[in-house]
């Protein structure tokens, strides 16, 4: 792929998102009827730059993607996620980064966007499920943290993350057009379009996005290699033949090319392809009150080289893999007095597939080589009981039957199929106190994690005992207690929430010197080890004046490898953010303080199947500013500096920077993060 294609696909799409634009701008301008019937208005542009997020209920965050926050807005989902105190990301470049829920990692974290699963390819998750997502074509952002739900499929042991797109709802013939411009330091410059029409019969939607940066400049002034080219496009078609009935179809694409610091390879193809149908009735009767179901085919297409987006040095390589998704929920919502069930079914099924050689495209021509098939069936149930007017009791239980084929050949265990069958449930208990405007939880989960592709096809040595890793590694099984409150009056918005829990079978990534002709290059190794967990989050919002707010967040992780008496590694350090916004009418300005403590508590050379503990880390505070205008109901504009002071510093969950953009061969100098970077956001909506 040469250098400048993708640049010009980029801006040819680009140039097609803003024709689409021009056409629907006019119909929403002459709508003057809309949503039920009533005069259409646009989305509410919010006159301040967002740099906390608190808790919605227990245990659930929801946010809006759309609002513009600090730091600079996300190019990815990882990148987006960690604005949200007791997330982390594990850091490669400038995107495409893993995210981290209190320390755990990869499918102990349940991602679905629209209801549906996108899983990536590459063996060491360069393609990440969250780099196929671009965090503002969605409407919702939704996080339950811990293993307090049983509804959105298997394991999820660290919680359930959920990109979501909401029905259009139209009342005579009308349209609305929303969309953003980004532009920043280092090249940096995305575009954002989403476009509707319809009446109350139906609609058709169509988000578009590009997202480009340069490579980044850290605080001491050096390049780091982190470049991105993405483009994202989804219709939508939906057909409402009355307000209770919905039918949807969603067909999208992507792709991309990502270089990155600390990885031999660079990505110089992300390519996605997504269809979904679902089906929603609500109000069908007083028992039954909805039924939704849904089907859904996710495929992705990716390509790794150390050619496209770098100098090769000694020879070219490429890898091309690729992972197709086909699932399908149906689920129904049963009503009484003074209780509310949520039950059905959900299945699941993706193969892997490979190719690749050395030399310039060696891959193409070739034939894909399957190595692995997952599938996974599941039953579940979730039950809230309304007690009293302030208590209420929500119990939840799955049983899963999971199984993974190994196609590899010319080893021990292929043509070898093992299977499981996982139960998983919670109880939480939710009381709201009568003296003061707050309410309290405690919650007890159990979830029982299938080994995913990484687990068990990616490691190099075999577990200790076994002939590899599908052969040895067991599924993985997390015990959780959570336990919280929550406060709201008119001033003070104030929350707290932590975690103690024990996990059998804890899959760690050991990674060792290897053997014969490895030399001396380090190698992983799964093995399964018992490990506890405890830690949580805090934070206050106060409302000094009428125009003054102030807001504070504190996130802390801790883990023991219990089997062997050492720190759980890939730990996320203390982490803090403070905030002060002056609004006033249709402006605010605001200052985040972001300070993050030391990691001394590591497990070196241990880890996950993408990064390992290689040393301590030290802590840094960076200090950002941010200001928004509302133009008027249509337009807002805001910008922001990050790291005001071009303060150099590395996260602590990082990939090491690679030898072959000029990094030592001994992989232990983090990758930088960027240094003061300037960026101005304007937002439109008719």
């Amino acid at each position: 792929m040469s250098g400048c294609t993708p640049v010009f696909a980029l801006s040819l799409r680009g140039t097609v998102a803003v024709l689409c634009g021009s056409l629907l701008a006019p119909l929403a301008l002459a709508a003057e009827t809309g949503h039920d019937g009533h005069a259409h208005d646009p989305a509410e542009l919010s006159p301040t730059v967002i740099t906390a997020i608190a808790p919605s209920s227990p245990l659930t965050v929801v946010t809006n993607p759309k609002d513009p926050r600090q730091p600079v807005p996300a190019s990815d989902g990882g990148d987006y996620l960690k604005t949200i105190p007791g997330f982390s990301v594990i850091r490669a470049g400038g995107t495409n980064g893993d995210p981290v829920l209190r320390g755990m990692f990869g499918s102990r974290l349940n991602i679905l966007t629209n209801g549906g699963v996108m899983l990536g390819a590459c063996p060491s998750r360069m393609d990440a499920p969250t780099s196929y997502i671009s965090p503002e074509t969605y409407d919702r952002l939704t996080v339950i943290k811990g293993p307090q739900s049983v509804i959105w499929g298997p394991g999820g042991s660290a919680g359930t993350i959920l990109f979501e797109r909401d029905p259009e709802k139209f009342g005579e013939l009308g349209s609305r057009v929303n969309g953003s411009v980004l532009a920043g330091s280092n090249g940096r410059f995305d575009k954002v379009l989403d476009a509707a029409a319809g009446n109350q019969l139906g609609y058709v939607r169509f988000i578009g996005n590009q997202s480009h940066s340069d490579d980044l400049e850290d605080g001491n002034g050096n390049t780091v290699p982190s470049r991105w080219d993405k483009w994202n496009g989804d219709v939508t078609l939906g057909w409402t033949p009355d307000a209770d009935t919905l039918l949807e179809l969603t067909a999208g694409k992507g792709d991309g090319e990502a270089r990155s610091a600390g990885r031999g390879m660079d990505g110089s193809q992300f390519k996605r392809e997504s269809l979904g149908l679902r089906f929603e009735k609500s109000n069908i009767g007083e028992v039954l009150d909805k039924v939704e179901a849904q089907v859904y085919y996710n495929y992705a297409d990716h390509v790794m080289d150390n050619y496209t987006l770098r100098s090769p040095g000694m020879m070219a390589m490429v890898s091309n893999v690729d992972r197709r998704t086909l699932g399908a929920r149906i689920k129904a919502t049963w009503r009484w007095a003074d209780m509310q069930l949520i039950s059905g079914i959900d299945a699941q099924t993706n193969e892997h597939r490979k190719r690749g050689g050395m030399g310039i495209d060696a891959y193409k021509g070739k034939p894909r080589d399957k190595d692995a098939d997952f599938h996974n069936y599941g039953v579940f149930g979730e039950l809230t009981w309304y007690a009293t007017g302030e208590d209420r009791l929500i119990t939840g239980a799955r049983l899963d039957r999971a199984s993974a084929r190994d196609f590899r050949t010319g080893i021990a265990t292929s043509g070898d199929t093992r299977a499981d069958t996982l139960p998983s449930g919670f109880v939480r208990y939710e009381h709201d106190l009568a003296a003061v405007p707050a309410t309290t939880y405690i919650g007890l989960g159990h979830t029982q994690r299938f080994p995913d592709y990484w687990e068990l096809f990616s490691p190099t040595l075999a577990p200790t005992g076994s002939v590899n890793a599908f052969d040895g590694i067991k599924p993985e099984k997390t015990t959780q207690l959570d336990f919280g409150i929550q406060y709201r009056d008119e001033r003070l918005e104030a929350w707290a929430s932590g975690y103690v829990g024990q996990i059998r079978d804890y899959i760690l990534f050991d990674y060792v010197p290897g053997k014969g002709g490895m030399g001396s290059k380090l190698v992983s190794q799964a093995q399964n080890i018992d490990a506890r967990i405890m830690g949580g989050e805090l934070g206050a919002a106060y409302k000094l004046t009428e125009n003054w707010k102030a807001d504070a967040t504190l996130a802390y992780a801790w883990g023991k490898n219990s089997s062997d008496g050492k720190a759980l590694p890939q730990m996320p350090p203390l982490e803090s953010r403070l905030g002060l916004t002056y609004s006033r009418d249709v402006w605010s300005v605001g200052a985040l303080w972001r300070l993050v403590a030391e990691q001394n508590r590591i497990a070196k050379n241990q880890g996950n199947v993408v990064g390992k503990d290689y040393d301590t880390s030290s802590g840094f505070g960076v200090f950002s500013l941010n200001g928004a205008y509302k133009i008027n109901k249509n337009f807002k504009l805001s910008a922001g500096v990050d790291n005001l002071f071009d303060k150099a510093y590395a996260e602590h969950l990082n990939l090491a920077g690679n030898a072959g953009f000029g990094y030592p061969a001994s992989a232990t100098e983090p990758v930088n993060e960027p240094g003061r970077t300037f960026w101005t956001k304007v937002d439109f909506s008719f």
